[in-house]
């Protein structure tokens, strides 16, 4: 069986609860996605829980940047196994040093009241225009964008779908999920008047968190919505919204990120 490419990204060597995972050889300049380094260390994590409880939420800073072509070791720590909730900790490591720390909550899904609010989309999926951002990590994704989109980056609102089919489990589903988050969250998180492209300001993801509220169809569109909420401190902050085609509220995000310009 062929696996996706993110099952691909996924593939780890274990001894206990410690996890090995290999790099891409190379990416869009010196520092690994945050993105693929978040889906990994959920992955971790997913893979010391039972298959029944399924990712709830996960809450991490990226504590420096990575390496592209260096493994990293994810060491997980079971916090917690209960009845309905599992927690996991998860440290990410390249030669030594840490990248990323992770809480990871997972829940057995319970049927009860289904709700949320409709929101309007920022841009409908007949007005956007397909766009393929100058960003290795996004080539495995279908974008379209408002069409006064002319950055390299892909800016919320836009709409997205994987290329290929995702295999149908809840973790990697997830991980994929959680891999998309982190596209467009940074550009949305700079100053007014600010430029992701200009040479000289430099952005970083500082934190970031996810809240799974739905199951994920990968290769159906759906509709990323960012918005900004503070810059105070050469620090910005957005919240996300995920929603599918039919407007249902898929997942919530926040991000922080550093902006110096």
């Amino acid at each position: 069986m062929t696996l996706s490419w993110i099952a691909r990204l996924l593939q780890f060597s274990r001894d206990g609860d410690t996890f090995v995972v290999p790099q891409p050889p190379s990416g869009v300049g010196d520092r690994l996605f945050g993105g693929l380094i978040a889906a990994q260390a959920l992955a971790a994590a997913g893979a010391t829980v039972e298959e029944a409880k399924h990712p709830q939420s996960l809450h991490l800073y990226f504590v420096r940047g990575g390496d592209y072509g260096v493994d990293v070791v994810l060491e997980v720590e079971r916090i917690r196994d209960g009845r309905s909730f599992d927690t996991r900790r998860v440290t990410a490591t390249q030669r030594g040093a840490t990248i990323l720390e992770m809480i990871a909550s997972f829940h057995v899904p319970e049927p009860a009241q289904d709700w949320h609010p409709v929101t309007e989309p920022g841009v409908e999926f007949e007005a956007a225009v397909p766009k393929t951002p100058a960003i290795a990590f996004a080539d495995c994704f279908d974008i379209r964008t408002r069409p006064d989109d002319d950055s390299a980056f892909a800016i919320p609102p836009f709409w997205a779908r994987s290329r290929t089919d995702i295999e149908d489990d809840p973790l990697i589903r997830a991980c994929t999920l959680t891999y998309l988050s982190d596209i467009g969250p940074v550009p949305v998180a700079g100053p007014p008047g600010s430029d992701i492209d200009d040479p000289t300001s430099f952005a970083a993801s500082l934190d970031h968190a996810v809240w799974f509220h739905r199951p994920y169809v990968p290769t159906a569109w759906h509709r990323y919505e960012v918005r900004s909420l503070n810059n105070s401190d050469s620090r910005g902050l957005v919240v996300g919204s995920l929603y599918d085609a039919a407007g249902t509220l898929i997942a919530s995000t926040t991000q922080e990120a550093l902006w110096r310009v």
